[in-house]
């Protein structure tokens, strides 16, 4: 039946897909009934779509399947995505099972299909998938994001897929659904960018969230350094995981949003030159427990300033080449421990101490 299912999604197959579905009211509370979601999934441009039923508990006519729903984007994902669904099935008169619910498990999160009818844009390098948004609005990101590859590509080398899918949902709470987290944690973040940290070349394409509320009160020159910033996380997952510091993750990706910018050091690092005026320099590299979202904004700024502003004496310094190799030379370590010593020694012939001791002068001649 599942089979079937997937195989009506992939033909646009309405009355196929009807004929899975349980013919009562969906439970209170699911995003949105079966005949919705299919036709919400109608913009959505599919090259594989299927179910893997990994739980079954059956009470007579009734039951409950735990599934992974893989499906896979044409011309973005190599590898499918997974989406982990739990659905309840009822027992037709024929003896056929059918779809009464299919929703988020658990551990899963929302699908943009579940909250509305979903918009496709394609621009040069980039998808752009839309919920309540207009052609022409979904058209402005495919803009930013088209300049924002080519970009990233001059900054890191051609190593990547050298191409993005953006999400834009209707609201903050769309983006907090589709990461599967609380609203409040993202009130104020622009967009983030989803993925497998190391992901191999077969892992499915990233995709870059956008918080609408938050991204509509930038201006141009914001909206471009965002989707720059977040374009360049999705360039560098394969040589991102538990080695790799959010000071270098995060600072590189900054660095690479403001590169060709020409914004000095004060105009990027307001919160950081304000403590260096004060005489407050930082005796360390920020640490990751900083780049937790919290009350103190300026502490989170200072941190991702603190990154930028590493990242930017390393270019300055031993050359954007260099830097590409430390952050690469990082992550190959696999672990945290001992990751960025070994890097700063092998590719940059210094020490942490010397290295946080020049980042601290840099900090001083640049800020003070």
């Amino acid at each position: 039946m599942l089979d079937r299912r997937a195989a009506a999604v992939l033909e646009r197959d309405a009355a196929a897909y009807r004929s899975t579905e349980a013919p009562t009211a969906a439970p209170t509370g699911q995003l949105a009934t079966g005949a919705a979601e299919f036709a919400n999934l109608r913009g959505l441009p599919l090259t594989s779509w299927s179910y893997d039923v990994t739980g079954f508990d059956r009470s007579g006519d009734r039951a409950t399947a735990e599934a992974a729903l893989r499906y896979r984007i044409r011309g973005y994902d190599k590898a499918p995505v997974t989406a982990v669904r739990t659905l309840s099935l009822v027992r037709a008169d024929g003896g056929a099972w059918q779809v009464a619910s299919d929703e988020p498990s658990e551990k899963g999160t929302e699908q943009l299909w579940e909250q509305g009818p979903i918009r496709a844009v394609r621009g040069e390098h980039s998808l752009v998938l839309g919920v309540g948004r207009s052609q022409g609005t979904l058209r402005a990101y495919a803009e930013l994001a088209d300049r924002a590859v080519p970009a990233v590509t001059e900054a890191w080398g051609e190593d990547w897929a050298r191409r993005v899918v953006v999400l834009v949902p209707k609201s903050l709470e769309g983006m907090a659904g589709l990461l599967g987290a609380p609203a409040s944690g993202y009130r104020g973040i622009a967009a983030v960018t989803t993925g497998e940290a190391g992901g191999s070349a077969r892992a499915p394409a990233d995709r870059i969230i956008i918080n609408p509320d938050a991204y509509a009160v930038l201006g141009a020159f914001g909206k471009q350094v965002v989707l720059t910033h977040e374009t360049t996380h999705v360039a560098t997952r394969a040589h991102t995981d538990a080695a790799t510091p959010l000071w270098l993750s995060e600072g590189y990706a900054d660095w690479a949003g403001y590169r060709t910018t020409g914004r000095t050091p004060s105009e990027v690092a307001p919160e950081l030159q304000r403590a260096v005026s004060e005489g407050h320099i930082p005796a360390a590299l920020p640490k990751d427990t900083a780049f937790a979202f919290s009350d103190d904004s300026g502490e989170l700024a200072q941190a991702y300033e603190g990154g930028w502003l590493a990242c930017r004496m390393i270019a300055d310094h031993w050359g954007e080449v260099r830097l590409n190799e430390f952050y690469r030379a990082v992550g190959e370590h696999g672990k945290r421990a001992g990751a960025v010593e070994g890097a700063l020694k092998e590719v940059l012939g210094t020490t942490l101490d010397a290295f946080t001791e020049r980042w601290r002068d840099y900090a001083r001649g640049q800020l003070g």
